[in-house]
Order: structure tokens, then C-alpha cells, then sequence
């Protein structure tokens, strides 16, 4: 009973993002891409520090997905890091790229026009090379989050996927988070849930 309930909540929630999708003269830039690797870009939550071998989200992903992913995670990058180490992408033909980054700018007091200026380009990169960007948002702090406005302007002005804060309900919570910014496997089976069902509309 568990398993319908789950795979009938998947199969809703792609039905909307077809929706969104297809309501929307290319609302999602280079949807479908011809590209070919699926690469996760960002920091330590694409690394999976918190996990064991085999469950941080970006494995548990590809598990989900029976397709390969890159992952291209670097734990303490900020946006600035991560601009700048972007032609690491230069060696894949990328089809969709999903890029974490912003947490450690918030944690270094990086002003929040500097943090989204870095990521806008980093997404400007990524999509001229043909693929879909799909954004995951994260808060800008625990009591007051000014991130997620920006990370809709960023969604809205590139033409993005999104899935807005990865992390939502998880901090502060033991079962969770392995320690105060990191998931274990079972926060970071959270994160491949929520986003499972974005990218798999796009992989089509």
C-alpha cells in the first residue's frame, strides 16, 4: 500500500511539472536538451558530506533515474568557487545540469547581490552549452529567508527548472541531519524525493 501511495504521489507530481512545463511557450530553456551526461554541480550537499557511500542525493538519483550522474559536488565551494571552476564541464556533453550553491556564501556573510550575480552566471554558462539547469534553492537563513526571492528571479529570468529549498523541514531535526548544515541518508533520501519527480520530466 505504501509503494501505490508513493509512486501514485510521483506520478501527480510529474503531471504537474508536465503542466507547468507545457503550459508555457519554453518555459524551460534547451527543454528537451540533446545533450547527453546529467551532472550535479555545487558544494558539500552534491558531495554528500552527512552520507554513507551510496546515499547522498546525487547517488540515490541516479539509482531512482537507472541513468549515470556526474557529480561534480566540492565541499566548502562558494558561488565565487564554483564560477570559477565552471569549465570542468568542458569534458561532458551535458543534458541537465543541477547546481547547489549559496550556502557557504550566507555562512561567509557574502553579500546577497554578489551570491546570485555568481550564480546567474554560472547558469548563463551552463545553458549556452545546450542544457537544462535545474536550480535547487536552499534558505539564506534559518529564521529569515531572503534567498528565496532571489532564487525565483534567477528561475524566472533563465528560464529554469526549480525546486525551491532542498533542505525544507530537515534542519534541527536528529532523524535528519548528521550534523548542524548536513543531512545523513535518511535527510538526503528527503532531498533525492523531492527532487526526483523535476528530473524526470527533464530526462525525457
Amino acid at each position: 500500500m505504501k509503494k501505490y501511495v508513493y509512486f501514485v504521489g510521483v506520478a501527480l507530481l510529474v503531471a504537474a511539472f508536465l503542466f507547468y512545463v507545457f503550459s508555457k511557450e519554453d518555459t524551460v530553456r534547451n527543454y528537451p536538451s540533446e545533450g547527453i551526461d546529467i551532472i550535479a554541480f555545487g558544494d558539500s550537499l552534491i558531495e554528500g558530506v552527512g552520507a554513507t557511500d551510496g546515499n547522498d542525493f546525487v547517488s540515490l538519483l541516479a539509482k531512482k533515474s537507472g541513468r549515470p550522474i556526474v557529480n561534480l559536488g566540492r565541499s566548502g565551494d562558494t558561488t565565487a568557487q564554483g564560477l570559477a571552476r565552471i569549465n570542468e564541464l568542458d569534458r561532458y556533453r551535458p543534458k541537465v545540469v543541477m547546481v547547489l550553491l549559496g550556502g557557504n556564501d550566507h555562512m561567509r556573510k557574502v553579500p546577497i547581490a554578489e551570491t546570485f550575480a555568481n550564480l546567474g552566471k554560472i547558469i548563463e554558462n551552463i545553458e549556452q552549452r545546450g542544457a537544462i539547469v535545474l536550480l535547487l534553492g536552499i534558505r539564506g537563513s534559518i529564521l529569515s529567508d531572503r534567498f528565496e526571492g532571489e532564487f525565483e528571479k534567477l528561475r524566472d529570468h533563465h528560464e529554469t527548472a526549480y525546486v525551491s529549498d532542498v533542505l525544507s523541514g530537515l534542519f534541527g531535526r536528529g532523524e535528519y541531519m548528521s550534523d548542524t548544515i548536513h543531512p545523513n541518508n535518511n535527510g538526503y533520501a528527503k532531498i533525492a524525493e523531492r527532487i526526483y519527480p523535476v528530473l524526470l520530466v527533464l530526462l525525457q
